[in-house]
């Protein structure tokens, strides 16, 4: 079982890459996780379809080759990330996006409207939504890094929400 994931920040000491890079450790045994460096695309252009740029073509073969797909992302002034934006905007028309199992790591859950704009757009690209695996964890504001997350409370739970992501179902 492949677990890609997408991280809707690019910076250094971003909490949701931390986020990512503690799951990359805590994924359960026989799941492997691989994060996409979603700054490396470029911009969304519709023309360019037809003939992927690199970094396009790469994330549509990680897709193809995953089970499943983790995004953790910030909000941005009430909405979702633009690097994020950007990633999905490029596999909006790839049929192997279709009923992906998907899970969505909200790591600050005061962030509500990008989280539900992130939904809506997931939806609206027939993704599947694993409910059971998507988690809001209140890490905003502790400062953690991967060690210290890998060492958390949350550890168990993020274990469990991958392992059910990795099945692709909420049953």
């Amino acid at each position: 079982m492949t677990i890609l994931a997408l991280c809707g920040s690019l910076r250094r000491a971003s909490m949701n890459a931390a986020l990512l890079r503690a799951c990359l450790r805590l994924a359960p045994s026989g799941v492997s996780l691989t994060i996409f460096p979603a700054g490396e695309l470029p911009l969304f252009n519709p023309d360019l379809e037809a003939n992927l740029p690199a970094p396009v073509a790469r994330l549509h073969t990680a897709i193809a080759d995953s089970t499943a797909v983790l995004i953790a992302s910030p909000e941005y002034a009430h909405g979702v990330s633009g690097v994020l934006k950007n990633a999905l905007d490029w596999l909006v028309s790839l049929e192997g996006f279709v009923g992906k199992p998907v899970a969505i790591f909200n790591a600050s859950p005061a962030s509500v409207h990008a989280h539900a704009a992130l939904r809506e757009i997931l939806t609206t690209m027939s993704a599947n939504i694993v409910e059971s695996a998507c988690l809001d964890l209140p890490l905003r504001g502790l400062r953690l890094d991967e060690d210290a997350m890998v060492a958390s409370v949350h550890a168990p739970a993020i274990r469990a929400a991958l392992a059910r992501l990795a099945s692709g179902s909420d049953a």
